[in-house]
């Protein structure tokens, strides 16, 4: 069964362009969503893909009309096929019931994952030359240096307890542990 889903952007546009060419597709029933590409909830989309059972075929006017990014759109399309429902888009040509468009399919994949690691490796690259400029990133630490000295000191006394030195200083012992950790590390 050919099932169709047609979005669009505000109340202003109109579906009749994308529900005439599902109808023309031979779809049998169409889900309808009005609603920002952008946004995560869609429940049109939702209906359609809780409706499909294994066998059926999704059917969209154009790929954008389906996934908000690339990833999204990869995302949902694994989703339907790992239920055994097929994927069309009208534009594009794009059939992933068939060999040539598994092919398309599994190269739009690649270029997604290629731009996640792009991605990856700028803000590494970029976190890197933070630190070569002395800024670290992160949360502030909750005891400065001298604190932690002092708090070494303070630990070598067997009358005193983590817990009253963390209670004195206003931290938790995790933290006490952790500044202390950090500290014998860099020793």
């Amino acid at each position: 069964m050919l099932i169709g889903y047609a979005r669009i952007s505000t109340a202003d546009q109109t579906l009749a362009l994308q529900e005439d060419a599902l109808h023309q597709a031979g779809c049998e029933k169409i889900f309808k969503d009005v609603i920002s590409g952008s946004t995560t909830e869609r429940p049109g989309l939702s209906d359609a893909m809780e409706y499909a059972r294994a066998g059926d075929v999704l059917v969209v006017w154009k790929l954008d009309r389906l996934g908000r990014s690339l990833a999204h759109l990869i995302q949902v399309v694994q989703q339907l096929q790992a239920e055994g429902i097929g994927f069309q888009s009208l534009q594009e040509n794009m059939d992933t019931t068939t060999p040539g468009g598994q092919l398309i399919f599994h190269i739009f994949g690649a270029l997604a994952e290629f731009e996640r690691s792009l991605i990856r490796e700028r803000t590494n690259a970029g976190l890197a030359a933070a630190r070569a400029r002395g800024r670290v990133g992160g949360r502030p630490r909750r005891l400065a240096p001298e604190q932690v000295r002092m708090v070494q000191q303070l630990m070598e006394s067997p009358d005193t307890t983590a817990q009253q030195v963390a209670d004195t200083l206003h931290v938790s012992r995790a933290t006490l542990y952790r500044a202390l950790k950090q500290a014998e590390e860099l020793m």
